[in-house]
């Protein structure tokens, strides 16, 4: 009897959840391969388009994006050299860099590399040059957080290497807005490229921005960061124009290694011409799988609540 009680509770909760989704595609069927997404208009406030804008899950590298924000918040100069610096991070003992650990770059150089190359060693190493030290500035990411409003959301350090540091398309969006106060951050996130010249000892390096699209005629993006684990899948979040609107876009666990990029020019398409293009049948298969997976987990979850 309680076996079927359960198997009952889990299929309800299931077909909800599937219903909760089915709710946020739009008639125009502008459908994304993402696990979720959201798309806003940033004169109106509009929400264009939102799927599942409320999973919470992991983030990865967009993380970056509070970690740029706290430091910029905390008014140090940017010209000041900071040493490479990792100890005090348990999540970044075994990371591999190109950057060598006790070398030196500016603050500002390092704040570059995390955005637009997604350095997780010059994330770090801002975290460690905070006043208070790293546990400091992990505590100033979820302060942060708090006051932007972004409640389902919380971090755990400041790569997104971690799991633990999750959030909602309908947070980062949030986020996102705030981030329009502070141009620097779009400003290093948008380059196509940077060379850095480390000091002690002295070497230079090429980096290189990993979301493709700013190397693409047609888009004028302000602000973006992308990210990627194995838990987060494919993460996208941008400031940019689509169809003429000025837009905040988010894109969270995407299957592919493109398809992120995919979903942005899906809906470029869809606000532009009222049309889209159709999302991979494996895509949306895997969407389908990982939905399924989500609900059994909260469901489990409910169950085990005395």
């Amino acid at each position: 009897m309680l076996r079927r009680l359960i198997t009952a509770s889990l299929s309800c909760f299931m077909l909800l959840t599937s219903a909760v989704y089915a709710a946020t595609q739009p008639s125009e069927q502008a459908l994304v391969a993402s696990q979720s997404a959201m798309l806003v208009d940033l004169d109106t406030g509009k929400t264009l388009y939102a799927e599942a804008p409320n999973l919470v899950t992991p983030i990865a590298s967009v993380s970056k994006l509070m970690t740029a924000l706290v430091v910029l918040d905390a008014g140090l100069p940017l010209n000041e050299r900071i040493t490479v610096d990792v100890s005090q991070s348990p999540m970044m003992q075994n990371v591999v860099s190109r950057i060598r650990l006790g070398s030196n770059l500016t603050r500002k150089e390092a704040l570059s590399l995390a955005l637009m190359a997604s350095e997780n060693r010059a994330a770090t190493t801002l975290a460690h040059h905070y006043p208070g030290g790293y546990q400091a500035f992990v505590k100033a990411m979820n302060a942060k957080a708090k006051a932007l409003g972004m409640n389902n959301s919380m971090f755990e350090e400041p790569t997104g290497l971690s799991p633990h540091n999750v959030s909602t398309a309908a947070d980062l969006i949030k986020l996102l807005i705030a981030l329009k106060k502070y141009p620097v951050i779009g400003e290093l996130s948008v380059a196509k490229n940077r060379s850095v010249t480390f000091h002690k000892p002295r070497y230079s390096m090429a980096f290189y921005n990993t979301n493709p699209l700013v190397n693409r005629k047609g888009w004028h993006i302000s602000l973006t960061k992308t990210g990627y684990t194995d838990e987060a899948g494919h993460c996208l979040a941008m400031l940019t124009k689509m169809g003429n609107r000025n837009v905040a876009f988010v894109a969270l666990d995407s299957f592919g290694k493109y398809t992120h990029i995919a979903d942005a020019n899906r809906l470029k398409l869809w606000l532009t011409t009222g049309k889209s293009n159709r999302v991979p049948a494996e895509a949306l298969q895997y969407k389908m799988n990982k939905r399924a997976e989500h609900a059994q987990q909260v469901g489990k979850q409910q169950l085990a609540i005395p």
